[in-house]
């Protein structure tokens, strides 16, 4: 008979793996962690079945998923749904899914009668698939982050705009402005001006029905002034355009836009091309066609903030310190 006492040494493990949504930003992340992605297997069957098996040992492992929600949406929502699913099923000790464009977080509530708050339904899906924890990047809305019953990492670009804007030179600047194309934006304008120390305004508009809006007046000055505009998505530009018109025709001498999360559907990038805006800010939570012009469209990366805050989740270091205690702007 063993009477000696057995000591197991359990040494953590993290694996990072990627979905097909985005797997260049994956790369990216994982190139930033100085790690190689982990070996998954997925395909589509012909009917249109998600298949997803891991070809390494993921037991005992912090397993993260890096999946953005982009076109083909339900596609990638459902083969991220199955690659939880396997992870639990293979053991991991953990499971971050990684998500740096949220989909349907624009259905956050009801706004007419007999709709869905279809954000709700996907973020308990993804706990009912069996993730441990949820890494996103600049909601729609912060309420979404209670739509989970997991930890939430709400992570933000709003440093990663800051540094740019200030590099060309609207720091401090006495012709800029920051301008939210619409109240639900007023708390990130605010925000985005206090860092640059600059004054912010807000474009008044009156929405008709999803992905149609009416610009009806600006509250604020930007005559003689460049503008900011600064919002969470650009989906298909359309509202984005008619801001930056009617504030050219409010005096605004140019017009710059930023928006974290570049949806650009439809004739978005003609829309862009095609309009008064000088420039469109965004990040890679989402990659850019590559048939399309983007000559207007600027692409500032993501890949260290969410290796940072991966690092940090894993050896069980905080979170806020990698923006300063500011990654909750809501």
């Amino acid at each position: 008979m063993y009477n000696g006492h057995l000591e197991q040494m359990a040494e953590k493990r993290l694996l990072l793996f990627s979905g097909r949504g985005y797997p260049e930003l994956a790369e990216r992340i994982a190139d930033r962690l100085d790690i190689t992605l982990g070996d998954v297997y997925l395909t589509s069957f012909s009917g249109g079945e998600v298949y997803a098996r891991y070809e390494q040992s993921i037991r005992g492992a912090d397993v993260f998923i890096v999946q953005s929600l982009g076109e083909p949406v339900n596609q990638n929502l459902m083969e991220l749904f199955v690659m939880i699913d396997a992870a639990k099923r293979a053991s991991a000790e953990s499971i971050v899914v990684v998500i740096p464009w949220f989909a349907y977080s624009r259905q956050d509530r009801k706004s007419k009668p007999r709709e869905p708050i279809t954000a709700r339904l996907v973020a308990s899906m993804i706990r009912q698939a069996g993730a441990t924890r949820v890494m996103t990047m600049d909601l729609h809305v912060g309420q979404i982050e209670g739509f989970f019953s997991t930890p939430v990492d709400h992570l933000t670009a709003m440093h990663t705009f800051v540094d740019h804007f200030s590099g060309q030179g609207f720091r401090n600047a006495e012709d800029a402005v920051v301008v939210a194309p619409d109240v639900g934006e007023a708390k990130v304008a605010n925000r985005l001006a206090d860092h640059l120390g600059l004054p912010w305004a807000i474009v008044n508009k009156l929405r008709r029905q999803p992905g149609q809006s009416e610009v009806t007046h600006v509250i604020g000055d930007v005559d003689g002034r460049r503008v900011i505009l600064i919002d969470d998505l650009i989906d298909t530009a359309g509202t984005l355009v008619k801001a930056a018109e009617s504030l050219l025709n409010c005096g605004a001498t140019e017009v710059f836009a930023a928006a974290t999360h570049p949806v650009f559907s439809g004739p978005a990038y003609e829309r862009i091309e095609d309009s008064p805006i000088k420039e469109v800010v965004v990040t890679d939570t989402l990659p850019l066609k590559r048939d399309q012009p983007r000559n207007k469209i600027r692409v500032l990366g993501i890949a260290p903030i969410l290796a940072s805050t991966i690092r940090n989740v894993f050896s069980d270091e905080s979170v806020s310190e990698v923006f300063m205690g500011e990654n909750q702007l809501f």
